[in-house]
């Protein structure tokens, strides 16, 4: 199994940083919450951390109140030499020809550390601010038009004429080496077979095993008819220390610093989601406005409280290290081997699952260490 941590480019805070998928940043109402700008120097912190506990590859989040994922992971490429960038970002945004030219410069200067994650958009205001008006399965349409251009530009010459690109001799100076993988999510009818067809890796949020269960399945049927066959990673918040009793404290902390204003003003502004994805993310949380935290535990150590300010993923592995190792295990059994994880605040999380969870699982014979990279002469 791989496992990735996350850039919070919104900002961070021992309080729960809601925003994200539309949303504006929100961080609490208590006096004592500190909000953490998103500095090069402190998102440094965090990457060089997250390399040192063993994670694979950092997120790094695409939208209006996030900053540039380009800009700032490859700033971050200079101060760590083997954490991977797992760079979000939207095709409607850029040319197809233009992202594939940087991603081709990304992997010469950071030594191959870039990881692609394709995001086509679920929020139509959102789209609209950069001049996106496409409907949603439309997005999707362009987006298996991109992906083709992308891969025929790295191999190029690559000549395409289609609903929304037409090119002619498509192509970069030189391959990237290796060719970044691609990262995709998608819960509606248009996504799974762009999925199918491009990706290396099929991201899913987190949702009960028995719903992930029958995501995976759904996908895995479109890549076979495709002759492919896909790896699977989960999108996934951590609250885990040593007892778990501590751990449902803290989530019970977050949750007590949530303003109740943030809270309706998330749902009504998600609620007009035409994301198939955020709506069963907030449908995990239906009808809870304030009460305990177990009141949104909705399978043994999964809690959705995240999600109650949060767009996208909403939900988080809560317990012990030894309950969430178990809980990781019960999804690394439908199939799942990546799990992109965060926590509040990212720098502290990171030490407590890197060296709580990731002991634990080492011990059951299921996480290796990276492999450090040797960097260019």
């Amino acid at each position: 199994m791989k496992f990735h941590w996350f850039l919070p480019t919104t900002g961070d805070s021992r309080a729960i940083v809601g925003g994200g998928h539309g949303l504006h940043r929100a961080h609490g109402h208590s006096a004592a919450e500190v909000y953490r700008p998103p500095s090069v120097d402190y998102l440094g912190q965090i990457a060089r951390s997250a390399e040192q506990l063993g994670f694979e590859a950092v997120l790094t989040p695409t939208g209006t109140f996030c900053e540039d994922a380009w800009l700032v992971t490859s700033a971050l490429t200079q101060v760590t030499k083997r954490l991977k960038f797992l760079v979000a970002f939207r095709p409607g945004a850029l040319s197809p020809t233009l992202a594939a030219q940087m991603a081709a410069t990304y992997q010469r200067i950071s030594d191959g550390r870039l990881l692609l994650n394709i995001v086509t958009g679920g929020e139509t205001t959102e789209q609209k601010r950069f001049g996106d008006h496409l409907s949603k399965d439309e997005r999707y349409a362009r987006t298996d038009e991109f992906l083709s251009i992308v891969r025929g530009a790295w191999e190029g010459p690559f000549d395409f004429k289609g609903t929304y690109y037409d090119v002619e001799g498509a192509q970069v100076a030189e391959s990237p080496s290796p060719v970044p993988e691609l990262y995709f999510g998608g819960s509606s009818a248009a996504a799974g077979p762009v999925a199918a067809k491009h990706v290396n890796v099929y991201l899913t949020w987190g949702e009960p095993p028995s719903q992930v269960a029958t995501k995976l399945d759904w996908i895995r049927e479109l890549a076979a008819a495709q002759g492919r066959t896909l790896r699977f990673g989960i999108r996934l918040h951590v609250i885990t220390r040593d007892t778990s009793g501590e751990a449902w404290e803290e989530a019970q902390r977050l949750l007590d610093r949530i303003d109740p204003a943030d809270i309706a003003s998330a749902k009504a502004i998600l609620g007009r989601s035409d994301s198939v994805g955020q709506q069963r993310m907030l449908a995990l949380h239906q009808g809870f406005d304030h009460g305990k935290a177990r009141e949104l535990e909705i399978h043994p150590n999964l809690w959705a409280g995240v999600g109650l300010v949060r767009g996208g993923a909403g939900t988080a592995l809560v317990g012990s290290h030894q309950e969430v190792a178990d809980l990781i295990e019960e999804y690394a059994s439908l199939g799942i081997e990546e799990f992109v994880l965060s926590g509040y605040p990212h720098l502290e999380e990171a030490y407590w699952f890197g060296e709580g969870v990731l002991p634990e699982l080492r011990r059951r014979g299921l996480f290796e260490a990276p492999v450090p990279v040797l960097r260019s002469a």
